[in-house]
């Protein structure tokens, strides 16, 4: 009997420190988990929400996380372009036809930065002849929108794609740098240029480079 009460205790005890152990283990993952997302958000640029992108007609913007590198697949127009080392990203979506993707680098100096923003634009301004030329029968075409005076200089550009039997594509971007910090925002819906909303999207891209270093 004696023997009994003994097993059964040390069985008790060695049940409740599992149990203690569990608990330590899900303490320290959720103070892992808790201590990345903080370094994230102390060493990652400002980006962007759901809010500042120009309003759709037929659905709210979803916002994702911000996350450390490149998003899975590259932009429209921006393959190969942009550096993994110093980026983040944010993805935003809708429930109909639009989507968008913030792209930020923190460059090692000034100087990368300012030739990061100049590939980057060039990357864009030859999109639709790049477009082209691998796609027999479309049809592309692009816009210079101007440049904004927000920090070291912002630029937005527009891009038209369409294949016959299918509906045609627009995409805008905004290009922009803070310092060290170059920005990258890729908005996109069906429709053509005449149905893009550049005054909206200039204001996004603004707000973009302006939350980059708060």
């Amino acid at each position: 009997m004696i023997r009994r009460t003994t097993a059964a205790a040390a069985t008790a005890c060695t049940a409740a420190a599992l149990l203690l152990g569990t608990g330590s283990t899900t303490a320290t993952a959720t103070a892992a988990a808790n201590a990345a997302t903080a370094t994230v958000a102390a060493t990652a640029p400002g980006f962007l929400v759901g809010a500042d992108l120009p309003k759709h007609p037929g659905s709210p913007w979803s916002t994702g996380a911000v996350t450390k590198g490149l998003p899975e697949s590259a932009p429209f127009c921006l393959d190969g372009v942009l550096p993994a080392a110093g980026a983040w990203h944010r993805s935003f979506g809708t429930d109909v036809d639009a989507g968008a993707v913030q792209v930020s680098v923190r460059a090692a100096s000034t100087d990368a930065a300012v030739k990061l923003a100049a590939a980057l634009e060039r990357k864009v301004a030859a999109c639709a002849a790049d477009w082209l030329r691998t796609t027999p029968g479309g049809t592309a075409s692009w816009q210079d929108y101007g440049k904004i005076g927000v920090e070291e200089g912002a630029h937005v550009y527009g891009v038209h794609t369409s294949i016959p039997d299918s509906e045609p594509g627009v995409h805008l971007y905004g290009i922009g740098r803070d310092g060290t910090t170059v920005t990258v925002v890729n908005w996109g819906r069906m429709g053509t240029l005449a149905d893009a909303p550049v005054p909206a999207f200039k204001k996004t891209t603004t707000t973009a480079v302006n939350k980059l270093n708060p």
